[in-house]
């Protein structure tokens, strides 16, 4: 989904085209990398493009602390403590 085909622009082009850069990685959904001196320093990207990206690296940090719980628990022989456990020492339950 995110690997541009369009050429990179150098910061000073930019600038001067800011609107139609984001109107482009709007309409198009791709992100618009800026270089300086030759290098990608960044990218215009749609804002709700940007959130669900976010929301899946949020999503993935999520499996990979439960993946890391569950090995420890694995490694201790430690149990699952059942959920009305749980909410009965939070006094939900």
């Amino acid at each position: 989904m995110y690997m541009s085909t369009a050429e990179p622009l150098n910061i000073t082009e930019a600038r001067k085209r800011l609107a139609a850069i984001i109107d482009q990685a709007h309409t198009e959904h791709e992100p618009v990398y800026l270089t300086r001196h030759g290098r990608r320093v960044a990218a215009v990207i749609d804002a709700d493009d940007l959130a669900s990206i976010l929301e899946l690296a949020e999503d993935m940090a999520d499996i990979r602390a439960a993946e890391a719980a569950r090995a420890e628990m694995k490694a201790t022989g430690e149990r699952p403590i059942p959920w009305d456990e749980v909410k009965a020492d939070l006094g939900l339950a």
